[in-house]
């Protein structure tokens, strides 16, 4: 499940060693993108190998799951600067779909997001493990955003290999405290860097779904953004994934929580296929410089994920 709402020390060195190398030298130096070695700090190196993906993809990660037909929503509020807060929930929805990104085909993730009731957002997103680490892997997000009802864009789209941007790790594949930040997703033509580094494990939290006892808390920040941006912290459980975000500081603060969890019937999943694959179709038309570069998603074979 993806869950970008809010962008994001714990990141103390991160944090130091890009801003000092943004106030260091010219101007034109200071707004260069980061050392693509050390975007989140010093041992966040990006090591992508499109032989380390298998042939089909197959998310079977302890942290975050994903198998086709599964659909989570979580429901909570965004408190925004100047006081108000809306009613925001994601249905997060595991398609049966695959997409070819950068070389790896790609589980495609369907995730509506809703403020107030309407749909302001309608996002694919594209996801593999790596056989050699266990890692799940982010290759790029197509989200368009809606303005009362209606399709506005999709500025904020980025793939894996196109325009710089690079795929990163979604969800470690043995995650542990006191280890170096890592990249979840780099995209500089759209000012995207997303860093997690593990918080803290074996936390009991408590959402409408159940209490958990395993629960892992990873903190995403991006070290580019200014402090007053803030971070977000994601609660994940053993076995089921994703089951509260919440924010620490920041103008706009998402707090969520997991109120659902379903498997989709057969004729649910095609269902489901077959809206994101009118979202993939439309994503050559509004989005052409990018998206439209990308091989079309297709259904996958029986018994080619799981």
């Amino acid at each position: 499940m993806t869950q970008r709402g809010t962008r994001f020390t714990a990141y103390g060195s991160a944090i130091l060693l890009v801003l000092g190398a943004l106030t260091v030298g010219t101007a034109a130096a200071a707004t260069a993108a980061p050392n693509p070695d050390a975007l989140c700090g010093p041992g966040s190196a990006i090591h992508f190998n499109k032989a380390d993906f298998p042939a089909n993809p197959v998310i079977d990660n302890k942290w975050n799951p994903l198998k086709p037909g599964m659909q989570f929503t979580t429901t909570g509020e965004v408190k925004s600067a100047d006081g108000s807060v809306s009613a925001h929930s994601v249905v997060h929805t595991v398609t049966g779909l695959t997409k070819v990104i950068n070389g790896v085909k790609t589980l495609v993730l369907w995730d509506r997001d809703y403020s107030d009731g309407v749909l302001a957002e309608s996002e694919l997103a594209f996801f593999s493990q790596s056989t050699r680490t266990g890692a799940v892997w982010l290759f790029g997000e197509y989200p368009e955003e809606y303005e009362n009802g209606k399709l506005a864009g999709a500025p904020s789209t980025f793939i894996s290999g196109i325009d710089q941007a690079r795929a990163g790790t979604a969800m470690q594949g043995s995650p542990h405290r006191n280890t170096p930040a890592y990249v979840q997703a780099y995209a500089p033509s759209v000012d995207f860097l997303d860093c997690g580094r593990v918080l803290y494990k074996n936390q009991r939290v408590c959402v409408k779904t159940g209490c958990y006892n395993d629960v892992m808390v990873i903190d995403e920040f991006n070290p580019l953004d200014p402090p007053s941006t803030g971070h977000q912290r994601k609660f994940y459980s053993a076995g089921t994934g994703l089951i509260k975000v919440t924010a620490v500081s920041g103008a706009d603060q998402e707090f969520m929580d997991l109120v659902k969890i379903k498997m989709l019937s057969s004729a649910e999943l095609e269902s489901a296929n077959a809206q994101a694959l009118k979202q993939d179709k439309r994503g050559y038309t509004v989005s052409p410089d990018v998206y439209a570069k990308t091989p079309r998603a297709v259904v996958a074979r029986t018994g080619s994920v799981s």
